[in-house]
């Protein structure tokens, strides 16, 4: 649906949408489309004060309120106990979940290692958000969805088709690049995404009860937001930044945009495993439609392997 933009989203009054990284770029624009629509948006974000700065943008925006409501809340993707706290706190307040934007990341720094001791990119941009579906999952099924189900939305990027799986080093400690260790976070994602679908189908398909979810992937093709910016600052390197700034100038399209594929994977008619992208040029720009990631993606034995291993060092299990 090449037009699509956020004035086709359903209203979505009673509903609760959960969305990492809201504070800024493509999580920010996401929460205020939700917020508009009258979605509750538990912005889930490593920093309360900056969550609670864009709350208060986001209202100042909308004219003092927005339709929704905006509940910030900490959770750093780095800490698995942050994560498991999280979680905790939503269950006591909250009965079930709508929708789940995976969408925080961290991209191409410097090696240095989460709390836990997972390489920081493959930690943050996968394990982090593997381990909060898991503990999210029974608020997600209890939900009555958006759409009739409701939605995991799990944001990859362009960069997974640079990304290799190495089950024999999946935290770089035998060298590192950073560009390729992004990479791999992605496909990492993506590998999650379709297989936790998967797994939901096989459960619908030998169980008594459906389990009422579906999971979706996206990217937001080249936008423009700080996630660039941040990249080049950890890098040390003046001139990247400036190269940063000019093609963000030249080439992003506004983050608006760019969070479009993540708001229609979550709240259009897609089908369970789909891949949201832009629909314009070379992907990387325009209105959002369904496409397909590359084949490395859907490897069913590498996915089998990444669900084993991230069960294991997550130590959270889904009931699929």
């Amino acid at each position: 649906m090449s037009g699509w933009t956020a004035e086709d989203m359903p209203r979505l009054d009673g509903k609760t949408a959960v969305v990492t990284g809201a504070n800024s770029g493509l999580g920010y624009e996401g929460t205020r489309e939700f917020a508009a629509k009258g979605a509750t948006v538990v912005m889930a974000c490593r920093s309360v004060q900056r969550g609670e700065d864009a709350a208060d943008e986001l209202r100042a925006d909308a004219g003092g309120e927005v339709d929704g409501d905006l509940d910030v809340r900490e959770c750093d993707l780095a800490s698995l106990d942050s994560v498991a706290a999280f979680a905790e706190d939503l269950r006591d307040d909250y009965d079930a979940v709508d929708a789940l934007c995976n969408n925080a990341g961290v991209m191409a720094i410097p090696r240095s290692e989460t709390e836990d001791g997972f390489e920081t990119q493959f930690g943050v941009n996968h394990l982090g958000h593997f381990a909060l579906t898991g503990r999210l999952f029974d608020l997600l099924e209890a939900a009555e969805g958006i759409e009739d189900n409701a939605r995991v939305v799990t944001q990859s990027s362009g960069a997974h088709e640079q990304g290799e799986m190495d089950f024999s080093d999946l935290n770089w400690e035998e060298s590192y690049g950073k560009w390729k260790a992004y990479g791999r976070s992605k496909l990492a994602n993506l590998l999650f995404a379709y297989e936790l679908q998967r797994r939901i189908d096989a459960a619908n398909r030998e169980g008594d009860a459906a389990i009422g979810v579906r999971s979706a992937a996206c990217h937001p093709g080249y936008a423009d937001t700080n996630l660039q910016l941040r990249t080049a600052a950890e890098s040390g390197n003046p001139l990247l930044t400036v190269a940063m700034r000019l093609a963000n100038a030249l080439f992003g399209q506004d983050a608006a945009t760019g969070a479009l594929p993540m708001l229609y994977a979550a709240t259009a008619d897609v089908d369970g495993g789909a891949y949201v992208e832009p629909g314009g040029l070379l992907n990387m720009r325009g209105k959002p439609t369904t496409g397909r990631s590359n084949d490395a993606s859907y490897d069913r034995e590498d996915a089998r392997r990444l669900w084993e291993y991230s069960t294991e060092a997550t130590g959270v299990a889904f009931p699929v």
